[in-house]
């Protein structure tokens, strides 16, 4: 699943390529959207919110009913196209005629054209378009942005005390406590803090340190498209222990492990990260 700088680098994406673009075609390939032309709109800005993206759209100063939108809309108003990349979604930014990447084009969900870009996404999930003022009820259940302006430890440690029998390894998953957070710095702020994921929330020593490390890791990687939690950017070198099952532990040699931890897998060092384990 992507994480959250892999979603805002694909805003900031999206932003360079479209904002202050107009539209001058769509085709969205999703029952809820067929109809849906957004010919003539304005693309106002590009922005994440966890792992949720926003692209936010002025629509033509006509009825838009006038585009074929949205009935039952007036003209004028300003509205949000949501999508959420979940495990494989993707959007790419393309030059007129240029050549698209070679995806299964039955995995194509929406494409957006201005005069300089066509905008194209994959496998997106959860396509909506609501009016901008509306984005609350699709993202205000999200704990803070760790790449946000409303980023705040204090609050995201509360949130994460209000359930202390959840492992710590499901709790940082849950963005109700903290978005942005996905199973690669899961794995690797508990290594670094020594910390087992099946460890309870409760009996973690340190929760402001686990919230502020998750938040440097994201920063630190924020802007490239190869994440590293070690400092180094070389193939093979960029995890401490995610997705190393069997290999040695950077730091004391045992056999990393890999087990399900909820409905994700888990990569940990027994050693290094003493605590509970998985029952057999």
């Amino acid at each position: 699943m992507p994480e959250g700088d892999t979603v805002w680098n694909t805003a900031r994406v999206l932003q360079r390529a479209l904002a202050g673009t107009r539209l001058t075609r769509s085709d969205f390939r999703v029952p809820q959207l067929a109809a849906t032309d957004l010919a003539g709109w304005t693309v106002r800005e590009s922005a994440s919110r966890g792992k949720h993206l926003l692209l936010r759209l002025a629509a033509p100063g006509g009825s838009a009913t006038d585009t074929g939108a949205l009935p039952g809309t007036d003209g004028g108003m300003r509205w949000t196209l949501h999508s959420h990349l979940r495990m494989d979604g993707a959007w790419r930014a393309y030059a007129p005629g240029e050549r698209w990447a070679t995806r299964p084009a039955h995995l194509i969900r929406v494409v957006l054209r201005s005069p300089s870009t066509v905008a194209v996404g994959y496998h997106l999930h959860d396509l909506a378009l609501v009016p901008t003022s509306e984005e609350g009820r699709l993202v205000d259940h999200l704990g803070p942005d760790l790449l946000g302006p409303d980023w705040d430890p204090s609050e995201a440690v509360r949130r994460l005390t209000t359930r202390p029998a959840t492992t710590i390894g499901e709790a940082l998953l849950d963005q109700r406590n903290l978005a942005g957070v996905g199973n690669l710095y899961k794995c690797e702020v508990l290594f670094l803090l020594g910390v087992s994921p099946w460890t309870p929330v409760g009996a973690v020593p340190d929760l402001t340190a686990a919230v502020t490390l998750a938040q440097k890791l994201l920063t630190a990687n924020r802007g490239r498209w190869r994440q590293s939690t070690t400092g180094s950017l070389h193939r093979g070198q960029t995890s401490y222990v995610y997705g190393r099952r069997a290999q040695p532990c950077r730091r004391c040699g045992t056999a990393i492990r890999k087990e399900e931890l909820g409905d994700r897998v888990t990569y940990w060092c027994p050693t290094c990260q003493p605590g509970p384990e998985p029952s057999a």
